[in-house]
């Protein structure tokens, strides 16, 4: 039998979810954009640059080399229109696309209407006769809280010529905010426009975007803490080699992965903040030791919650649907970090995510379902037999998931809550907090399971022994089967049966008083 050893303006924000599926490639925060095409809304056609949150400059910093700056700057950006609009357009007519930067607190000065008719966000007819704009142009007022704000740049086709160029143009952040970035267009004669060439988005620290910044701290922390708990499992396995079960085993695996993907994600952070290019490379290597360990997390709590390695020697006929269950969620899990890590960078992200968040999600429950059915029956079967120690350890160890599983819940209905009610992602600054806490409760039950199973002189005290347990798996199978009048048992031959069979008949039949005392 096989064994098994062990995350603007309302016409605009309203449109950045669809626009999500369009967004330009996103290389960290450097914006890249390669022959993207703008979509209608409204009376305008609009192309999404970029959502970030960005610190203000620090006083005093130096513009040639970078430090201390806050910048969003434009690099060859350049516009090319469609042959035919090209041929059709006369001398005389001048054609623009304008790059609109604004703060999330300023969504309310872009787009207007005539009246109080419907938002626009292009300048129509009846707003150019108020003298409110000038038509054909992007709607906008000056921001109240920053008089310079919003930044527009405007690139225009002259004459026949396919081609425009954006100016380059730097700008500086002197106010920490979410900054969004759309370009627009509101001619249809120029229908068919696509745009290439980038924009880099700096904080005063480095290139990594707002929300992510303090992550990079925080597992730089993290990777101290893997350190300290390695410390203490190895500094144990080293004095008791000789007791270490197959069980341990396995958690010095799930401490060294943890050990090496708090490391990679720190030297991953480092490198983004000081290129502004992600490194796909260490990217994925982070990524996959990750999935590896959260798969060999929860493979390893569900079989030691059926008793593997500790109340019976193998997992008989579910160990195929073990190692399948693990398999699909690494799967699972592997592509959803995929694209949230090694995708677009944005401090807005889209509903598409969705569909690979919920087959993780799923799976999770069913390891959980799966998890506390098998602890109970398996405290059942350690109380019938009064095996105390297995007992008290596999009591601390269910009460330690029980306060993890709680924990998660009301974690998560403060996470939708957060979403909910942040729909302009104007809580930037705190969003760092949400993977953070998943990391640390997932480091909390390592700790946890780490000082329960910490290898020991007594280590083999834990371990599956010869003691009634030998017929674990085939009492869980004639549980299904209904059992015939049971007739009456002769002691003594029952005694001589068990002898002859090679059992420890004196500590059988204490057990049969013990049992016939309590019954």
């Amino acid at each position: 039998m096989a064994r098994l050893d062990p995350c603007i303006a309302p016409p605009l924000l309203g449109f950045v979810v669809f626009c999500g599926i369009l967004a330009p490639f996103v290389g960290g925060s450097v914006h890249s954009y390669v022959g993207e095409k703008f979509v209608p809304k409204g009376n305008a056609f609009i192309l999404h640059g970029g959502s970030e949150g960005l610190y203000a400059s620090v006083p005093g910093g130096n513009a040639t080399s970078g430090s201390g700056e806050s910048f969003i700057r434009f690099d060859k950006i350049t516009f090319t229109r469609t042959e035919e609009a090209a041929q059709s357009s006369k001398e005389m007519d001048s054609f623009m696309v304008q790059a609109i930067v604004f703060e999330v607190e300023d969504r309310e000065i872009i787009g207007g209407s005539a009246y109080g008719g419907q938002r626009a966000i292009c300048c129509t007819s009846d707003l150019a006769k108020l003298g409110a704009c000038t038509q054909g142009t992007v709607i906008y007022r000056t921001s109240k809280q920053n008089p310079n704000w919003p930044q527009v740049i405007t690139a225009t086709f002259s004459a026949k010529n396919r081609v425009t160029t954006l100016p380059s143009h730097s700008i500086s952040i002197t106010r920490t905010g979410m900054y969004n970035l759309y370009f627009i267009y509101c001619d249809p004669s120029l229908k068919g426009l696509v745009i290439e060439g980038k924009t880099v988005w700096k904080n005063p620290s480095g290139y990594l975007p707002g929300r992510m910044a303090p992550l990079m701290y925080f597992y730089g922390v993290m990777s101290f803490a893997f350190v300290i708990l390695g410390m203490f499992w190895f500094s144990q396995y080293v004095r008791f080699w000789r007791e270490v079960l197959p069980l341990q085993n396995c958690i010095t695996l799930v401490i060294t992965l943890g050990m090496f993907e708090m490391a990679l994600w720190y030297f991953e952070y480092a490198e983004f903040n000081a290129t502004g290019l992600r490194p796909i490379g260490i990217t994925f290597w982070a990524v996959t030791f990750g999935t590896v360990k959260r798969t060999v997390s929860r493979v390893i709590i569900l079989v030691v919650s059926m008793g593997y390695g500790v109340v019976r020697p193998t997992l008989g006929g579910l160990t195929s649907k073990v190692i399948m269950l693990g398999a699909t969620f690494f799967v699972a899990s592997e592509i959803l970090e995929l694209v949230e890590n090694a995708g677009a960078i944005s401090d807005i992200a889209g509903k598409a995510r969705l569909f690979l968040i919920l087959p993780v999600a799923l799976l999770d429950a069913f390891f959980i379902l799966w998890i506390f059915t098998s602890l109970s029956k398996t405290l059942d079967k350690l109380q019938a037999r009064r095996l105390m120690a297995k007992l008290d350890i596999y009591r601390n160890f269910t009460n330690a998931l029980g306060v993890a599983v709680v924990v998660s819940v009301c974690w998560i209905g403060y996470e939708l809550y957060f979403k909910s009610t942040d729909i302009y992602n104007e809580n930037w600054q705190r969003a760092w907090i949400i993977p953070a806490f998943w990391q640390v409760l997932s480091f909390s039950v390592l700790g946890v399971i780490a000082v329960l199973w910490a290898p020991s002189q007594n280590s083999t005290r834990f371990a599956y022994s010869d003691d009634g347990f030998e017929d674990f798996d085939r009492e869980e199978s004639l549980s299904l089967i209904k059992p015939g009048p049971i007739p009456p048992r002769d002691t003594h031959n029952y005694t001589d049966a068990k002898s002859t069979l090679g059992f420890n008949t004196t500590n059988s039949h204490n057990e049969d008083i013990e049992e016939d005392k309590r019954a």
